[in-house]
């Protein structure tokens, strides 16, 4: 049953990745268009602006769900890394139920209300013409992938099997490394 758990998650983040990839270079290529359609041939296109301003809200939420699955988002951890092993994980249980509740509260359920009443009232577009609900899917899509995330890291922290939150991350800054001097031959 685990096992199949696992593997459902692994397959939507792997997918999620490929999504946030195609909708990134997607991006990079409407954004080339409207240069050389402004610049080059002197025609700007009316739809480039709308269509990079909409591909940036997906990647701005999916990417934000990439980066919390990998726990690689920005986080401020000083403080907490001299606590000692036990209150580290208390710390991040609190912080974890936090970030739950946001993602269920404000992106999942706020999203699905912002979806629903976009959706409802019928807003569009203005160059695409593309239903303004449609655009905004990203919020709860967003907060179901967080909130998932969230979810599995408080059980790891449960069951006693986040590394590292127990023992400290690494530190990953310049400031904390050693630099050897070149030497001159």
């Amino acid at each position: 049953m685990l096992g199949g758990l696992i593997a459902i998650k692994t397959a939507l983040v792997r997918l999620l990745e490929w999504i946030v990839i195609v909708v990134v270079a997607t991006l990079v290529l409407d954004v080339l268009w409207g240069v050389c359609s402004r610049f080059v041939l002197r025609a700007p296109s009316r739809w480039t602006e709308e269509v990079a301003t909409i591909l940036l809200i997906w990647v701005a939420l999916l990417g934000a769900a990439v980066a919390f699955g990998r726990n690689e988002h920005l986080g401020i951890d000083y403080l907490v890394r001299q606590f000692d092993p036990t209150a580290r994980r208390m710390v991040a249980l609190v912080v974890q139920f936090v970030i739950a509740w946001f993602a269920g509260a404000v992106l999942v359920y706020g999203g699905y209300v912002l979806v629903s009443e976009t959706l409802r009232a019928g807003q569009v577009t203005s160059a695409l013409g593309l239903r303004q609900g449609h655009v905004y899917l990203a919020v709860p899509i967003s907060g179901v992938f967080i909130l998932m995330f969230c979810l599995e890291r408080m059980a790891e922290l449960v069951l006693g099997r986040e590394r590292d939150v127990i023992d400290g991350p690494e530190p990953s800054s310049l400031a904390d490394r050693s630099v050897e001097p070149p030497v001159d031959e």
